[in-house]
């Protein structure tokens, strides 16, 4: 297994960009200036928790936002901006600007077809290929679910929904233009042109509020902790990004789906000892060699847990998700059942029953686990992960050293040279545990305790990592709920009001 520590992965990026660093008069030039009156007027109305409100609003679509765009139709974004909420007037010329990311599985977003708010920015495979991505839970028929951002725009806010290139994109030579670090370099361009356009875009580009769901929730953690940094500089100018600042104020994200180059171990940490959802078991040597390995990461991360629980150790870990997140999760669904309906709902589930329940118990309360082991860098290259890393005319690698020596069979297999420094430009985590000084400061992090898309590891170690650096976070758990859950929005936009001190109209 092999170690590495953040501040090597850190080291290793920077090298990396600079043996992709450009001349200065080599860098294309920045994006034209945002044109003020090229917009829509549209109209909407979006359900929110208060009843129904019309929006007038203005629209601008598929504004590129860097020089050299590889491929315009996901390297552009769209503004929406209200003037009207009720029939009465709004000047949100300083509003708080949601960055409503739609990235999923590490898939292509693209603006381009958007008609309005909420039902444009999509992520997909290009036509023709067949790639789910992360899987969704699955719903019953319903009415469209109102977005976060139709939300934001309703309570006064301005809202940019980016595109961005994804890991299936390829060009006609048959190479891959849209794997690691394509997706954050992106967005980070995308942020840059907003900060370049201040006093032309409307909104307030220095209280950017990056949001996004699943992989999306990762960038949007990446995009709050990795701010300013100059190891994606050399990225940034082959597009012709803008030259300003790419960091953002605040940083929501549920479900993240990041730390990928450990996200195998922290998967068999929490879930190993479940069987999949088709009934089979995985192989408990992969289970136990993963397992060894969290433990090694987490001594390298050096967390600490909340309210003087102490070191978090893959001996205490359970213990801290129990006593921090899946608890407090259990009682506030019960409590938030009506009265009359409790009863029922503790007679049916034995964990409810017993608000001190174990992790044993819950895990046997979760019951199945949604992907096989590895369950990011599959032996056989399958994972959309794999295909995250491809490169060039490769549209799949290994990324990890234990599956690719398991893979191969070989004992003494190398990682291309290349990735160590990708796996650092697209992890959140080096940047928040070094305290990286362009980071954000605010922090809303959700996930379902039933996702086993990824580990619950995965946003406590964000949120610890953050709180540890002296952030403003708040993090918490839906109980029973699954991959990319959003159960209380409204209290995400009392919580963006109160961080940006912008509030709702």
């Amino acid at each position: 297994m092999k170690r590495r520590t953040v501040l090597t992965g850190l080291a290793a990026a920077a090298g990396a960009a600079a043996g992709l660093g450009l001349p200065a008069t080599a860098r294309a030039a920045g994006p034209a200036p945002f044109d003020l009156d090229a917009y829509e007027v549209l109209e909407t109305t979006i359900a929110t928790a208060s009843g129904d409100r019309v929006v007038r609003y203005h629209f601008w679509r598929a504004v590129p936002y860097v020089a050299a765009p590889v491929d315009v139709r996901y390297q552009s974004l769209n503004i929406s901006v209200p003037v009207k909420i009720d029939g009465r007037a709004v000047d949100a010329r300083q509003a708080p600007i949601l960055f409503a990311t739609a990235v999923a599985g590490y898939l292509p977003s693209s603006v381009a077809d958007a008609t309005g708010i909420g039902g444009g920015a999509t992520s997909s495979p290009p036509p023709g290929t067949d790639d789910p991505g992360e899987t969704p839970e699955p719903a019953p028929e319903q009415p469209r679910e109102v977005s976060t951002a139709e939300l934001a725009l309703a309570a006064g806010y301005v809202v940019v929904e980016p595109g961005a290139r994804g890991r299936t994109l390829v060009d006609e030579a048959g190479v891959h233009h849209g794997t690691a670090p394509a997706a954050i370099v992106d967005l980070k361009a995308a942020v840059r042109y907003l900060r370049a356009n201040k006093g032309r875009v409307p909104g307030d580009p220095d209280r950017i509020v990056a949001t996004g769901a699943g992989a999306g929730g990762g960038l949007s953690a990446l995009l709050g902790a990795s701010g300013d940094s100059p190891l994606y500089e050399p990225y940034l100018r082959r597009l012709g990004a803008a030259a300003a600042s790419d960091a953002v104020f605040a940083a929501a994200a549920h479900s993240p789906v990041t730390d990928l180059e450990h996200a195998d171990l922290a998967y068999e940490w929490c879930w190993g000892d479940l069987p999949t959802e088709t009934g089979e078991t995985v192989d408990p040597d992969v289970t136990q060699d993963l397992r060894m390995g969290f433990a090694d990461h987490l001594a390298e991360l050096d967390l600490t847990g909340r309210d003087g629980f102490g070191p978090l150790t893959a001996a205490t870990y359970d213990d801290y998700l129990l006593r921090a997140y899946l608890r407090p999760a259990a009682a506030a669904y019960v409590n938030g059942l009506p009265e009359g309906d409790r009863p029922a709902a503790l007679d049916a589930s034995p964990v409810l029953a017993d608000p001190a329940f174990t992790w044993s118990a819950f895990q046997q309360h979760v019951g199945s686990r949604r992907k096989g082991a590895p369950a990011f860098d599959a032996l056989d290259l399958s994972a959309p992960e794999n295909n995250e890393f491809g490169t060039g005319t490769i549209p799949a690698r290994h990324f990890t050293t234990y599956s690719l020596r398991r893979a191969s069979g070989n004992e003494y297999a190398r990682l291309d040279a290349d990735l160590d420094a990708k796996l650092t430009l697209m992890n959140p985590m080096p940047f928040l545990t070094a305290r990286h000084a362009g980071r954000a400061r605010h922090w809303w992090l959700r996930t379902g305790t039933r996702d086993t898309e990824t580990s619950l590891t995965t946003m406590t170690n964000l949120a610890t990592a953050a709180e540890n650096a002296g952030d403003d976070v708040d993090a918490r758990m839906y109980w029973d709920a699954g991959h990319g859950a959003d159960e209380d929005a409204p209290a995400f936009l009392t919580w963006l009001a109160g961080v940006t001190g912008y509030p709702q109209r």
